[in-house]
C-alpha cells in the first residue's frame, strides 16, 4: 500500500486533530502574515479618509452571532476610523439578534477612543464618544425590506427613538438629519440576503453611496454590484478586515485571526492535493491495466 492510499485510507478524527494541533500552535506563535490591501478594501478606507469632520456615516451591522468572527472585526476597525476622524455614524441593526453585538461593538469602540493613539503616523488624542452626539444606534425593526424604504423617506417613520428609549428629535445629531440625503455613505455588514435589500430598495431607489462588508462566502456573489458601480467598496470576510486595519493602522482582532487563517487554509489546501494525487493516480493506473 503506498503512501497516498494510507492516508486516503487515515481516519478523519487525526486531520481533525492535526489541523486543531495546527491552529493552537499558530495561535500562540507570534509572528506578522503580510497584508496587501485590495483596491474594493482601499477605496471604502480612502472614501471615509476623505470626509470632514462632522460628516454623516451609516453604518448597518445586519449580522447575527454566527457571522461575528467574520464581520464584527470590519465594525470595529471600521467605527474606530470614522470617530478617529471625527465624524458622526448612524447605526442600524436589522438583524432580529444583531442589537446586542452592536451595542457591545459601541460600547468597546468608545472605550478604545478615550486613549491616546497614533495611526498612521498621526496623533489622535483621546476623547469621550457621547450617546447622541457622535452616534445614534436606531436599534431593530423586523421587515428588512420595508425598513429600509422607509428610513429613504425619514428615520422616524420606523424609529421614532433610538434603540435606548430617546426621542430622535431630541438627539443633537439627529437635528436635520430627516433621511439617506445627509448621509455621506451607507456602509452594510451582513452575513444574509439583507445585502440584496440594500442594494435593491436602499440604493437603487435613493442612490447613496453603498459599501459592502460581507462574509467571505457570499464576496464573490456581489462583485458584479462592484463592477457596475452601485457599490463602491467590498470587504470581505477576515481577510477584508485585517486590510482595513492594516490600511488604518490599527491592528486587531482581523489580524489576529489570520495568523491562525492562514496555516489552517494551507493545511486543508495539503490534503486537498493529497486526495486530489491519489484519486489522478488510482484512474491512470487502473486505465493502463484496462
Amino acid at each position: 500500500m503506498g503512501i497516498f492510499e494510507k492516508l486516503m485510507k487515515l481516519d478523519r478524527r487525526w486531520v481533525f486533530l492535526f489541523l486543531i494541533v495546527v491552529c493552537v500552535v499558530a495561535y500562540v506563535v507570534d509572528y506578522d502574515v503580510p497584508i496587501n490591501a485590495e483596491p474594493e478594501v482601499r477605496s471604502i478606507y480612502n472614501f471615509i479618509d476623505s470626509l470632514a469632520p462632522g460628516e454623516i456615516v451609516f453604518v448597518a451591522i445586519d449580522y447575527d452571532p454566527n457571522n461575528l468572527a467574520e464581520l464584527h472585526p470590519m465594525t470595529y476597525a471600521l467605527v474606530e476610523h470614522c470617530w478617529r476622524k471625527n465624524l458622526k455614524v448612524i447605526f442600524s441593526a436589522l438583524s432580529q439578534n444583531g442589537p446586542g453585538m452592536a451595542d457591545q461593538a459601541i460600547r468597546d469602540i468608545t472605550d478604545s477612543l478615550a486613549v491616546d493613539q497614533v495611526y498612521n503616523g498621526v496623533t489622535y488624542k483621546g476623547r469621550e464618544i457621547v450617546n447622541g452626539v457622535d452616534y445614534c444606534f436606531l436599534g431593530f425593526k423586523p421587515y428588512y425590506a420595508l425598513v429600509i424604504l422607509a428610513m429613504g423617506q425619514d428615520f422616524r417613520l420606523y424609529f421614532p427613538t433610538d434603540y435606548y428609549g430617546t426621542p430622535l428629535d431630541s438627539l443633537p445629531m439627529m437635528q436635520g438629519v430627516i433621511n439617506y440625503d445627509q448621509v455621506a455613505c451607507v456602509i452594510d455588514l451582513s452575513g444574509g440576503n439583507i445585502t440584496d435589500a440594500w442594494i435593491s430598495y436602499g440604493q437603487g431607489n435613493f442612490n447613496f453611496p453603498l459599501a459592502l462588508g460581507l462574509t467571505g462566502v457570499m464576496t464573490a456573489q456581489y462583485y458584479p454590484f462592484l463592477g457596475s458601480g452601485q457599490v463602491f467598496g467590498i470587504m470581505g470576510g477576515l481577510l477584508g478586515a485585517a486590510q482595513y486595519e492594516a490600511l488604518a493602522d490599527n491592528p486587531g482582532r482581523a489580524k489576529d485571526g489570520m495568523r491562525v487563517q492562514l496555516p489552517a487554509h494551507l493545511v486543508i489546501i495539503f490534503f486537498i492535493i493529497i486526495a486530489a494525487i491519489n484519486i489522478f493516480f488510482r484512474t491512470s493506473w487502473s486505465h493502463y491495466h484496462f
